[in-house]
């Protein structure tokens, strides 16, 4: 499967692949600056959902979340931080059984997620509740979940090129939430035992590992993600168990591309919407 994004970071910076596809009624395959919506496409068409054409637009990261979680039959799930909501489709398309609940801060992009679960008739299953992880406790009643999910923002507040679009700043910068907040957020959302997976730069692993750690979510699972084989990491999975006992499983690492800059096996068949079941990367759920 070729590359359909923009990769132009180097080696070790998080991927941040646009890979949506604007749908041909607009005649076009990337967003125009001059539309202010696009109506995209996911797993190959199967899904479709809205994001702004000039604001945030979901990258490679959500997905490699989306299938790194640990989700049992009949769980409630939570997603922190949802953006335009992918994270709740993807999960919903991979286990008919479960329910998710999506919580954002913006109101452009917690209504493109609403107008998409319509859009892919989702509603009896999916649920978009506009709140800031910082008060979680006015949003949901505690210990309410069995999983929680977050793509939080990377960057700090002053770190790094900053998008004069306010859209992108919220959702890349720790304007209105850090890490701590995030994680103590999963912590208060799930129940004992409960999972909480996060997908963060790996520069900044120590500091996941130390803050979930403090949040009592111990971390159990852990798989760095590379662009190319023989390169650093560039992001890291990690999967936590509240209340959990100390020791991890360190699992394969991930590689986004082969050496022609074609996406490896497994990142094509995520793309795509397959299921990979991790710690054997070969077979697909």
């Amino acid at each position: 499967m070729k590359n359909h994004d923009a990769f132009a970071n180097s080696p070790g910076d998080p991927p941040p692949a646009d890979l949506s596809k604007t749908r041909r009624r607009d005649g076009e395959r990337t967003p125009s600056p001059k539309r202010k919506e696009t109506l995209d496409v996911l797993f190959d068409g199967k899904l479709s959902l809205f994001q702004s054409g000039t604001g945030y637009r979901f990258s490679l990261d959500a997905l490699l979340l989306a299938n790194f979680v640990t989700v049992k039959r009949r769980d409630r799930v939570i997603d922190l931080g949802t953006g335009n909501g992918v994270i709740p489709l993807a999960l919903a398309d991979y286990y008919p059984s479960i329910t998710v609940t999506g919580v954002e801060i913006q109101p452009a992009m917690a209504q493109r997620a609403r107008k998409s679960l319509n859009l892919n008739r989702l509603n009896n299953r999916i649920k978009i509740v506009m709140g800031d992880v910082r008060s979680i406790d006015a949003i949901l009643e505690a210990a309410s979940y069995e999983v929680v999910v977050s793509n939080p923002p990377y960057r700090k507040p002053s770190s790094g090129r900053i998008s004069p679009n306010r859209e992108r700043q919220i959702a890349r910068h720790e304007i209105k939430g850090n890490l701590n907040d995030f994680l103590h957020a999963g912590a208060y959302a799930l129940r004992e035992k409960g999972r909480m997976a996060i997908v963060y730069p790996a520069v900044r692993s120590i500091d996941l590992l130390m803050t979930m750690r403090q949040a009592r979510i111990e971390p159990k699972r852990l798989r760095m993600v590379h662009s190319f084989a023989g390169v650093e990491a560039s992001l890291v999975l990690v999967e936590g168990v509240k209340g959990g006992k100390s020791g991890a499983e360190v699992l394969a690492p991930l590689t986004i591309y082969q050496h022609d800059k074609e996406y490896t096996e497994e990142v094509a068949a995520t793309i795509a919407g397959a299921r990979i079941e991790l710690g054997n990367p070969g077979s697909r759920a």
